[in-house]
């Protein structure tokens, strides 16, 4: 793993050097950004393996960042940072597209290990889509004939199941919210909760040995669902 691409985003210098000093010495490209305005510029302007994004800062905060990035369908790897240990600013990191969450104060070594794990799975996935087909767990689908299977079996979805299963399977382990899936996979803004669990619901029925104990396509109280490929 060498030559990655690092955006680094945080407001305090020392923070933006100690990491860009780790990322160095690990092979990676490191670029900076002191602020939210600069950092949406980079992000627009160029490609990154990985975003370290800082939560609290002056001019636009981490959280409304990523929620412009993921509605502008950027779904490079974010990792964020915040000086906040309460559990529901995790929540609503992960919720907002946030592929993991870090709590200042932090050691650099156990960053570079969550960084290095979110670019390996970021690089595995898009080498499967490559092939025209995503793998993830026991599923795959193919993309060419917009066909599901888990292990041998073709699943019996429709059209709209196809698409709502998809975007969990390129977006495995990532919390999402029913506001989130709504305006991604309906393409709507006004959401509809009970389509939303219909929908979960029958995917469940398809996908789980057990749908009223799924492994796959967890409930995350509070904020969502998430397709979990390590089950």
């Amino acid at each position: 793993m060498a030559n990655e691409k690092i955006l680094v985003v945080d407001d305090e210098l020392a923070i933006r050097m100690a990491l860009k000093t780790a990322f160095l010495r690990e092979g990676m490209q490191v670029q900076e950004a002191s602020c939210g305005v600069e950092a949406l510029e980079l992000l627009h302007r160029d490609t990154f393996d990985l975003v370290i994004l800082d939560i609290m800062m002056g001019d636009i905060d981490g959280y409304t960042i990523l929620q412009r990035l993921r509605a502008e369908q950027i779904l490079t790897p974010v990792l964020m940072l915040s000086g906040k240990q309460e559990e529901m600013d995790q929540v609503l990191g992960l919720g907002l597209g946030a592929d993991d969450y870090l709590t200042k104060p932090f050691h650099l070594s156990v960053l570079i290990q969550k960084a290095k794990a979110l670019i390996r799975r970021s690089s595995i996935y898009n080498n499967r889509q490559r092939k025209n087909e995503i793998l993830v767990g026991p599923f795959r689908f193919d993309l060419m004939k917009l066909e599901c299977y888990k292990g041998t079996e073709l699943l019996n979805l429709t059209a709209r199941e196809l698409t709502l299963f998809r975007f969990f399977m390129e977006h495995p382990g990532q919390v999402f919210s029913k506001t989130q899936l709504y305006q991604q996979v309906w393409n709507e803004n006004v959401v509809d909760d009970n389509t939303i669990m219909v929908y979960m619901k029958r995917l469940r029925e398809k996908l789980e040995d057990d749908s009223s104990n799924p492994v796959y396509l967890k409930t995350v109280r509070g904020i969502g669902y998430l397709f979990d490929e390590k089950a």
